[in-house]
C-alpha cells in the first residue's frame, strides 16, 4: 500500500493548485462506492483524469461493475493523507479583517481605490482556499488595498503570499501586520505600468488583483499578471470587474481588452466582491476566474485610472511646464536643454546623457524617489505635481534628501512654473565629501537595479581600498541585521521603509572598516 501511496501523492502533486479536486475525488471513494459518472460529475473532474486517478490507487481500489470504492482496509491511510479540512468557523478572521481596515491607510482616489468591505476579503480568502490546493503554493496580489493578502493568509496560513503595490503606505501597513503575525507575507514596490519586479516574473500559480476598471487599467493589470505565473498551463488570474447595467458596451470593451491577451473565461462569479462606495456599479463586481492560453506582448501608456492627472481623460501637463523643465535641468555650459522624458524605472535611465528632464507630472507619489534611485546622470530636474507628498510639507522634503543626500542635493522651486506644479532639481553629491559609511550608501545607491548584496558586499570592498576580501565583506552584509530575502532583490524593488533600513544598515556596516576585520 506505501507504493501505492506515494503512486497516488505523485499524481496529486502533479495537479499543482488544481490538486483540490483530485482529493475531493479520494475523497469520496473513501465514502461509499460510487459509479464512475458520480466520480466524474460531483467534483467536475474530467474522465480521462478520474481513470488515471483509479489506474494509480491499483489494489488500493475496489470495484464493483461501474463503481469504485477504496478498500476499507486502506480507508484510514487515505484519509489521513488526502483528507478535505471540514468547514470552519472564521468569525475570528472576520472580527481581524474589520480592525485591519479600520487601520489601513486610507484610500487613494487618484488610485481608484475603494475599500471592499471585510465579508467580501473573507469571502475571497475563503474562494481560494476551498477552489484550491493553497498550502506550499505561491499566491500573488497585484495591488491589495483591500487586504485581501492578510485575509487569505489568516485562513490559510501555509501560502506564500507576495503582494506589488504603488501605495508605500499600504506596503509598510501590510508589512507591519504581517510580520506581528508571522506570515508568510512579502512586499515589493511597483507601478505596472513599467513593469515587474525581476523577481516576481513566472513565479506564481496564483495571481488575484482588482484592478482600475477601465479598459486600459483591466489589460495592464492582466497582462502583468500573465507575467507573473510560473505554469501558464496550470496557472489562474482572478480579476475583480464590475460595470454598470447602464453601460454595458464598458464591459464588452474590458471584456475584449482580456480576451485580446488570450484568456479564458472559466468563470464569472456575479456580484462577487461588494464595496464602501463605488455607487456607480452597484457598490459590486463580479469575481472572472481567467485561464491563460500564452504569454503576449504588455503595452500601454500611464493613464489607467479614472481619477486625477493619471486618468484616461487626463491632458497632461501644459506645454509652459515642460518648457520649464527644461530650462532648469542642470547641464554643462553651452550645452541644449535636455528633452523631458516620460517616467519609469525598470532599468537604470539615463546612461550617457550629460543631465536629466523628467515629466513626472502625473506621479502618485513614489515616482520622484524612484526616479531618483534610478537615474544615471549626475544632474537632473523632475516636474511634480504641487500636492506631492515629498514636496509639500518639510518633513516630506527632509524625508526624501534624507534618503538620497548620499547621492544628490535637491532644490525643491515651489510654485514652478505655475500653482501647480513643483520642480525638483538634483545635483550629484561628490564622493570626496563624504564619509566612508556615506561612500557606501552612495555605492549602493549608484546601483540600485543591482542585486543588494553583491552591490552592498562590492560597496564595502571598495571602501576598504581592497583590504576587505569577498567572503569578509559577505559576512559583514549577511550579519546586517537585513532580511537575507531582500538581499537578494533591487533596492529599487524594495517599499520605501525597508530601503531607508538598508541604507541605515549599510552606513552602520562601514564601522568595520575602521576596525580589525572578522577572520574569512
Amino acid at each position: 500500500m506505501l507504493v501505492t501511496i506515494d503512486q497516488v501523492r505523485q499524481k496529486v502533486a502533479e495537479r499543482g493548485v488544481h490538486a483540490r479536486k483530485l482529493r475531493e475525488v479520494l475523497s469520496l471513494l473513501s465514502e461509499d462506492w460510487h459509479p464512475l459518472a458520480e466520480l466524474v460529475r460531483l467534483p467536475a473532474v474530467p474522465r480521462r483524469t478520474v481513470q488515471d486517478l483509479l489506474k494509480a490507487l491499483g489494489d488500493d481500489v475496489e470495484s464493483s461493475g461501474d463503481r469504485y470504492r477504496i478498500a476499507p482496509g486502506a480507508v484510514a491511510s487515505y484519509r489521513s493523507e488526502f483528507g478535505i479540512p471540514g468547514v470552519r468557523d472564521h468569525t475570528d478572521v472576520l472580527r481581524q479583517i474589520l480592525v485591519d481596515i479600520a487601520d489601513v491607510p486610507p484610500p487613494l482616489s487618484s488610485l481608484d481605490h475603494v475599500q471592499a468591505t471585510a465579508e467580501t476579503a473573507l469571502n475571497r480568502a475563503v474562494w481560494l482556499d476551498s477552489t484550491y490546493e493553497l498550502a506550499g503554493k505561491r499566491l500573488l496580489c497585484l495591488g491589495d488595498h483591500d487586504l485581501t493578502s492578510l485575509a487569505v493568509a489568516a485562513v490559510n496560513p501555509h501560502v506564500s503570499i507576495t503582494v506589488v503595490d504603488l501605495d508605500e503606505r499600504l506596503l509598510e501597513f501590510i508589512d507591519s501586520r504581517a510580520q506581528s503575525r508571522g506570515l508568510d507575507i512579502r512586499t515589493l514596490h511597483c507601478d505596472m505600468r513599467f513593469g515587474l519586479p525581476a523577481s516576481v516574473l513566472e513565479s506564481f500559480d496564483l495571481v488575484f488583483s482588482d484592478p482600475p476598471y477601465t479598459p486600459e487599467g483591466m489589460g495592464l493589470f492582466a497582462g502583468r499578471a500573465v507575467e507573473a505565473l510560473a505554469d501558464i498551463a496550470a496557472g489562474r488570474l482572478l480579476l475583480a470587474y464590475g460595470f454598470s447595467d447602464r453601460t454595458p458596451a464598458l464591459g464588452l470593451k474590458v471584456q475584449q481588452e482580456l480576451q485580446k491577451l488570450g484568456l479564458v473565461f472559466e468563470a464569472i462569479l456575479p456580484a462577487f466582491h461588494r464595496f464602501d462606495g463605488a455607487q456607480a456599479i452597484g457598490s459590486a463586481a463580479d469575481l472572472y476566474v481567467c485561464r491563460p492560453t500564452g504569454r503576449r506582448a504588455v503595452s500601454g501608456g500611464t493613464r489607467i485610472y479614472t481619477h486625477g492627472a493619471q486618468s484616461v481623460e487626463s491632458s497632461g501637463p501644459s506645454k509652459e511646464a515642460l518648457s520649464a523643465l527644461s530650462e532648469l535641468a542642470p547641464r554643462p555650459e553651452s550645452s541644449p536643454p535636455p528633452k523631458p522624458r516620460a517616467a519609469g524605472w525598470a532599468e537604470p535611465v539615463g546612461k550617457g546623457a550629460a543631465s536629466l528632464a523628467v515629466d513626472l507630472s502625473a506621479d502618485p507619489g513614489p515616482w520622484l524617489l524612484r526616479t531618483l534611485l534610478a537615474s544615471s546622470p549626475a544632474r537632473l530636474a523632475c516636474l511634480v505635481p504641487n500636492n506631492h507628498p515629498a514636496v509639500s510639507s518639510a518633513a516630506g522634503q527632509q524625508e526624501l534628501q534624507s534618503l538620497v543626500r548620499t547621492r544628490f542635493a535637491l532644490k525643491f522651486l515651489r510654485n514652478n512654473p505655475d500653482s501647480k506644479t513643483t520642480i525638483v532639481v538634483a545635483d550629484q553629491v561628490l564622493a570626496g565629501t563624504l564619509s566612508v559609511g556615506e561612500r557606501v550608501v552612495r555605492e549602493i545607491l549608484l546601483k540600485a537595479h543591482g542585486k543588494l548584496r553583491n552591490v552592498w558586499r562590492e560597496a564595502l570592498i571598495g571602501g576598504s581600498s581592497g583590504l576587505l576580501t569577498k567572503n569578509q565583506a559577505r559576512e559583514i552584509v549577511d550579519s546586517a541585521g537585513i532580511a537575507d530575502e531582500d538581499l537578494e532583490l533591487r533596492l529599487i524593488d524594495l517599499p520605501k521603509h525597508r530601503i531607508a533600513a538598508v541604507l541605515t544598515a549599510a552606513e552602520d556596516s562601514a564601522k568595520y572598516l575602521e576596525a580589525p576585520t572578522p577572520s574569512a
